[in-house]
């Protein structure tokens, strides 16, 4: 609170003061009690006001400059009214309750919405449960029923499987802690379940798999990870050219281990590498692929973060693109972003 605001929100006050005192001493002058008990009086009048409005003025400068430090140290700026300091002026006291009222009125609709998105997201992920028994029935209804129209309708239930999986982990996404059970084990038997899941996929769309140095142990939550590879190994094979391949490669830093998806697809434009990771984010790329979502990537990174797994992506376009999951093997790696934009490096046979 600045002196000159004070003063003029004050300036009828202190202006009725100053009127008062002329007049008063003007009075006591025309009585004939002589100019200096005039001039004493008048003085007293405004020296009461001055004293009254420094007073005034300090205790509110302390208690709004307390308020808004408190608010500007504040995470969560709606917790205000927890840390408000209890005035002396009756006006602080009124913004004390008014804001207090206010706070707790937001902290109920706050309670209510989020148990309403607690009720949706757990009828979702049964929904999304329920759903696989009648898709596992059709698919092995197709199985025992072989042929060109069976193979078609096996691959749109492979996009079914893939979307249902997709959004079950999207819903989640918000609680993984709930469902994440850290365990040791090794980047090839991440890697090796994730390619065993997609298989059809990968052998219909004509793709070679390579490995390299996956004998690495790692601490992960495997049915997490492999959803996460799965995204990145299903973007490979959307984006993919002619004589397509993948490759996993894993290497071993100090303190961390790094899992490398590199595929020899279309790879990204340099103006949308940076924005791969935003959710609904297709890009040049998308919009030549029908089936995009822009969801992909955005829940790996989004599932990374809340695992502490570091995520990074580099790519030109037409040479490729790879995709880097850091593991940390101590502590929490915390940071997740898109990286610098770099050149994927060539495949190579193991």
């Amino acid at each position: 609170m600045k002196l000159r605001d004070f003063l003029r929100d004050r300036w009828l006050s202190a202006a009725a003061v100053l009127v008062s005192s002329l007049f008063a001493a003007a009075l006591l002058a025309a009585l004939g009690a002589g100019a200096y008990a005039a001039g004493y009086v008048a003085a007293l009048f405004v020296l009461g006001e001055i004293a009254a409005l420094a007073v005034e003025y300090f205790q509110k400068r302390s208690f709004y400059a307390k308020l808004l430090d408190s608010l500007e140290h504040l995470d969560k700026k709606h917790l205000i009214a927890e840390m408000l300091p209890e005035p002396a002026f009756t006006e602080g006291k009124i913004l004390c309750g008014v804001v207090s009222r206010a706070g707790k009125s937001m902290n109920d609709e706050i309670a209510k919405y989020r148990g309403e998105a607690k009720d949706y997201r757990e009828y979702v992920e049964t929904w999304m449960h329920e759903i696989k028994t009648p898709i596992s029935a059709c698919r092995l209804i197709l199985e025992n029923n072989p042929g060109s129209l069976s193979r078609s309708l096996g691959k749109d239930f492979d996009r079914i499987e893939n979307y249902v999986e997709q959004a079950l982990f999207y819903a989640r996404s918000g609680s993984v802690e709930k469902d994440y059970v850290l365990k040791r084990c090794s980047l090839r038997r991440l890697v090796s379940s994730t390619v065993k899941k997609h298989a059809a996929l990968l052998i219909e769309s004509g793709v070679k798999v390579e490995t390299d140095s996956l004998d690495l142990p790692v601490l992960a939550d495997a049915k997490w990870t492999e959803f996460v590879i799965g995204q990145i190994l299903i973007n490979a094979v959307k984006y993919r050219r002619n004589a397509p391949a993948v490759r996993f490669a894993g290497t071993r830093g100090r303190d961390s281990v790094t899992l490398t998806v590199e595929d020899n697809g279309i790879g990204i434009p340099q103006k949308d590498l940076g924005r791969v990771f935003e959710k609904g984010f297709t890009g040049e790329n998308g919009r030549m692929v029908a089936r995009s979502t822009g969801l992909g990537l955005y829940l790996c990174r989004r599932l990374c973060g809340k695992m502490g797994l570091g995520l990074s992506i580099a790519s030109i376009q037409g040479d490729g693109t790879a995709v880097s999951i850091v593991f940390p093997l101590s502590g929490m790696y915390g940071v997740v972003d898109a990286g610098p934009p770099g050149k994927a490096g060539r495949l190579t046979k193991t």
